[in-house]
């Protein structure tokens, strides 16, 4: 190699740079962002995994934490995203248009995780970080979800969920949960294991929504039972808040880990489940339960059908007139829309919906409603 005199602007680069390097003093981050952590406030679901690193090229240093949460994938939302705008049944008489949400999946129950790919911030405990109460509203449309018997089911006990809208004033979370828990549902197929609760507070903190009880229902049920009516919470709770990713953690006086119908654990969050699993196959969206209307009939709803088939069967109670068909769904072997149109005499009219197995040509799920042709 040839020697060459030395280049002064190479040497005032050396000196510079090794001035640069003597000033950097990297930082331990560990303990601010354990502090920052444990200024969350909420509930911990899965350990946090604390990353430090420091790097120095050239002139410039970097000092870097993250934070990374794992978890499985764990809310379902395929029905509410197909729910059209029919109207159903309210347990206060008041139609609404149905809303749509991202569908994700879940056990049921299932502990509450955020999706892998989600990587919290941590942040400086605040207000904001307290438990935080709805904002009260004049009025707001809010789904209540009830439950309604699964026909051809081998469980007698067997339930799936059932959506209806309820106009309300106040807090919509918290109303939606009153109503699940104390009023009865005007389709006399659908039923709540709820009553006898009662709720105090819907508040949401650091990502997790807490539906605090006064007194939760002392009801021993079955398993299977048990898991479709957390359900049935779970979904009046984030519909009503319009947010199907968000955890509900149930709580009596404050106080976590009370064996919810004597089944479900509640000392962490639970997570929505997967509307296959829980919702009922086919709803009947519109006409609504009593409606009373002319003889051109515009039946909807959306249903969950093998090779997208919806059959129907209209009966006049009074003359017991029948009419009988099939319609088709948008799509097959998923929630998806269907309607048909029937022209009707006048007098009181049982609508049913229903699917039919493939394997044995049984009814196995089917929802009804009643109403009056003038």
């Amino acid at each position: 190699m040839t020697d060459h005199p030395k280049d002064p602007f190479d040497e005032l680069m050396r000196r510079a740079l090794h001035d640069e390097a003597d000033r950097i003093e990297p930082a331990d981050a560990l303990p601010e962002i354990r502090a920052r952590a444990h200024a969350q406030g909420r509930p911990a679901l899965r350990p946090w995994l604390l990353t430090a690193g420091v790097t120095a090229i050239g002139t410039a240093a970097a000092i870097g934490a993250f934070t990374v949460f794992t978890g499985s994938d764990n809310s379902a939302n395929d029905g509410d995203a197909v729910a059209g705008s029919g109207t159903t049944t309210t347990a206060s008489g008041a139609p609404a248009s149905g809303g749509t949400q991202s569908p994700v999946q879940s056990q049921v129950p299932t502990r509450a995780t955020q999706p892998p790919t989600a990587i919290p911030k941590a942040t400086t405990a605040g207000p904001t970080d307290r438990p935080a109460p709805e904002q009260f509203v004049r009025t707001a449309v809010v789904p209540v979800y009830w439950l309604g018997p699964q026909i051809g089911a081998k469980s007698k006990t067997s339930a799936r969920l059932y959506r209806t809208w309820s106009k309300v004033s106040g807090r919509p979370a918290e109303e939606a949960v009153r109503i699940m828990t104390t009023k009865r549902p005007d389709d006399p197929d659908y039923f709540s294991v709820w009553q006898g609760a009662a709720v105090n507070t819907v508040t949401r903190s650091g990502g997790v929504v807490t539906v605090d009880f006064k007194q939760l229902p002392k009801t021993t049920l079955d398993a299977q039972l048990a898991s479709v009516a957390a359900q049935q919470l779970i979904y009046t709770v984030q519909g009503a808040l319009k947010d199907a990713t968000e955890p509900i953690q149930i709580t009596e006086g404050g106080r976590a880990g009370q064996r919810l119908f004597g089944q479900i654990d509640t000392s962490t969050p639970l997570g929505r489940a997967q509307s296959a699993d829980v919702q009922a196959l086919v709803w009947i969206n519109s006409p609504a339960e009593g409606e009373v209307t002319d003889g051109k009939v515009t039946v909807a709803g959306v249903a969950n059908a093998f090779e997208a088939t919806v059959n129907y069967q209209l009966t006049n109670l009074k003359t017991k007139e029948t009419k009988k068909s099939f319609t088709n769904a948008r799509e097959g072997q998923k929630f998806s829309p269907y309607a048909f149109q029937v022209v009707l005499t006048p007098g009181p009219w049982q609508i049913e919906v229903y699917l039919i197995s493939p394997a044995d040509g049984t009814i196995t799920d089917t929802d009804s409603k009643s109403i009056l042709v003038r």
